[in-house]
């Protein structure tokens, strides 16, 4: 990372360790401005749907467009929030709030990934947003085996809909791998968090900075 860029999204799964990393990078480098998930900047609709059967409105009654016009709302307000100069530190960047809409979508409308990917990429159409450094933490390269690892970190069962949801997704961010949709991919499996967290430095040309020095 010769020049910092505007933003840096790390994405995954659950439980793949997004949140653990983004901290750990904010703690690193002074310039870097977290700011979080896209409901934190636009709470009003996220607390409205929330306030019912959360579930039942993610999986039932929402539309692939209200949904999808959501997640874009909110990645929107949250981009114009970076202060100048920094890069903003995003948790679930574009490239993953697609994966979410489109795993939604073909569990929910029972399409197939490609269906799922040309239905969301045209509600979001050709709208301006900035680009970002995305990086996938993947639990393993292989679907069935990275949602087995996930679900195990829960700590409790998944169920209803959501152990389909969560496999699905597992399988539409590979199928965002294979074409190239994010910057780079680490591969989680049998690797300590630090290992991981070493790499997610390397792909930001910042694992020979100390603390608080500039990568520019």
């Amino acid at each position: 990372m010769t020049q910092a860029p505007d933003f840096v999204s790390l994405n995954g799964p659950d439980n793949v360790g997004k949140t653990t990393h983004l901290v750990r990078l904010a703690e690193r480098w002074d310039s870097f401005q977290p700011l979080g998930a896209v409901h934190e900047h636009d709470p009003e609709p996220w607390a409205r749907v929330a306030a019912g059967d959360y579930a039942r409105w993610w999986f039932e009654t929402s539309t692939t467009v209200e949904l999808t016009e959501m997640l874009l709302s909110g990645h929107a307000k949250r981009a114009a929030e970076r202060e100048s100069g920094r890069t903003g530190l995003l948790d679930r960047g574009l490239p993953m709030l697609l994966a979410v809409a489109a795993a939604t979508c073909v569990v929910k409308d029972e399409l197939t990934v490609g269906e799922a990917f040309k239905t969301v990429t045209g509600i979001a159409g050709a709208r301006v947003v900035a680009p970002e450094t995305s990086i996938l933490l993947l639990p393993s390269s292989d679907a069935e085996r990275s949602y087995a690892i996930a679900s195990a970190r829960e700590g409790r069962p998944w169920t209803g809909i959501y152990p389909e949801y969560q496999k699905t997704l597992h399988a539409v961010l590979l199928h965002q791998v294979d074409r190239g949709a994010f910057t780079a991919v680490v591969d989680c499996e049998d690797r300590s968090l630090d290992a991981v967290h070493s790499d997610v430095l390397d792909r930001l040309g910042l694992s020979r900075l100390t603390d608080g020095s500039s990568p520019r």
